[in-house]
């Protein structure tokens, strides 16, 4: 999957969703901070992606909404703008609105579990240079992670990583058993070199 069909995947699966430094919790930048506030005082829900933890996306998306800046918010897959159009418009009334009305559309029936690629992109968003490959269907995954973020870091965090970004599949039931693999490039080397056959094929 290439940056461009993440980046359409997630608007086609978000009604609401903010392209931002940091996450809502923890806003990395000030436009980025001031936008959440004013989407938690909504209080309707919306997804995120920190564009700091997915530097591919955050190249990319630029060149898809032609807005250079970060945050930006899309609502119904559409480009509502940056920090200064949302505080407009929620100045002059006509964000709840539209927040409303997507709302709405988002409430459509969605399926009670995750693919392997809906999986991979929730992996590869947050742990941007990762190379994915999943086993398994339903519930029950074992999803196995290559990255440079690894390296130097004892199997517990590695697993902490990863984990971070299934959190929240985990918690609403649409994942209900993972079991992870962690390997830096280097230590995935040497475990395809001992394999049978000598080869894995990593998507």
């Amino acid at each position: 999957m290439t940056t461009e069909e993440k980046i359409k995947k997630q608007l086609a699966d978000h009604a609401i969703i903010l392209y931002m430094k940091g996450i809502p919790t923890n806003p990395e930048c000030g436009f980025s901070a001031k936008t959440v506030g004013i989407l938690n005082d909504t209080t309707i829900p919306f997804a995120f992606v920190n564009v700091l933890a997915a530097p591919f996306i955050r190249e990319k998306l630029p060149k898809i909404s032609h807005w250079p800046t970060f945050p930006q918010l899309f609502v119904n897959g559409e480009l509502v703008g940056g920090c200064d159009i949302v505080e407009a418009m929620s100045n002059d009334g006509s964000l709840l609105p539209l927040l409303q009305s997507a709302k709405k559309a988002d409430a459509a029936p969605k399926s009670d579990t995750l693919s392997d690629s809906d999986i991979e992109l929730l992996v590869k968003t947050g742990i941007a240079d990762s190379q994915v490959f999943i086993e398994g269907a339903g519930c029950d995954f074992t999803v196995t992670v290559i990255s440079t973020q690894f390296a130097d870091l004892p199997i517990v965090k590695k697993q902490q990583l990863v984990m971070a970004t299934l959190n929240e599949a985990l918690g609403s039931g649409k994942l209900h058993a993972v079991s992870v693999q962690t390997y830096t490039p280097e230590e995935w080397q040497a475990k395809s070199a001992n394999s049978a056959g000598g080869l894995l094929q990593i998507r």
